[in-house]
């Protein structure tokens, strides 16, 4: 899932209808897009959460979350109270199917699980504003093990004066590859960001296995590693071509 790449209206779901608000605003290189944004600073006790819609898992068993966000320095706005903030938490909730409605999951932590609090590297003032200048601040964060179909994220506020200008939901995998004599299917990350995932490889054609099963091992950020095994060309083969080929050899005239 990428916001950026909408048409039309996002249509995430907002609790309370006085929180966030969906507009129409610029990425940082000036290109229209659909953003949500928010900014009761000066009304207290803040909890403002929009969801997305329903995003399937495809399999992956960790889920990586990309967000652009600006968020107002509460030092630049006069007169500002003390509840103001500059951070926001991320959430996610799993279901087998696309069930949620406008009060159901409870807007609250639990049903939700909180992945983390997020907050701006750079802040923007009243003077920013004036000169245009864009301070977007991108942060990625994961989660896991996830098991059902699928999810819904959801951003809370409570208090900030920010944007959310871009999601991105992703997932890591290694691709499919031919390596020592063998062929490797392409391979989901795991649960964690230190799993080790296992794939099997099947020797190429007219290749056969040496020694010990042949595996490549598929690391949290969709590399691989750790090669164990490997496969041979069988007696008549040669292997070309970086080891991806068995060819026949040629025979050699008679002397």
């Amino acid at each position: 899932m990428d916001s950026t790449t909408a048409t039309a209206e996002l249509g995430w779901t907002i609790y309370p209808t006085q929180g966030w608000e969906e507009v129409s605003g610029y990425d940082e290189n000036m290109n229209t897009i659909r953003t949500y944004q928010v900014c009761n600073v000066f009304d207290s006790s803040q909890n403002n959460w929009v969801r997305t819609k329903y995003i399937r898992r495809r399999g992956a068993q960790r889920i990586h979350v990309q967000m652009k966000f600006s968020v107002r320095d509460c030092s630049s706005i006069p007169n500002v109270p003390g509840s103001c903030k500059e951070t926001f938490n991320l959430y996610y909730y799993e279901s087998d199917s696309d069930t949620a409605t406008k009060s159901s999951p409870p807007w609250m932590e639990n049903p939700w699980v909180k992945v983390d609090t997020i907050a701006a590297d750079e802040s923007f003032s009243q003077v920013d504003l004036g000169g245009r200048i864009m301070k977007i601040n991108s942060e990625v964060r994961s989660f896991g093990p996830v098991s059902r179909s699928g999810f819904y994220l959801a951003f809370q506020d409570y208090g900030a004066c920010m944007s959310i200008i871009a999601v991105r939901v992703f997932y890591r995998k290694c691709p499919g590859v031919t390596q020592n004599g063998a062929i490797f299917p392409e391979t989901l990350s795991g649960a964690e960001s230190t799993s080790l995932v296992a794939a099997r490889g099947v020797c190429v054609p007219n290749g056969e296995e040496v020694d010990v099963p042949i595996k490549l091992y598929c690391n949290g950020e969709g590399e691989w590693m750790v090669p164990i095994g490997h496969c041979m060309c069988k007696a008549g083969y040669e292997s070309v071509e970086n080891g991806t080929v068995c060819r026949g050899k040629t025979p050699r005239g008679l002397d």
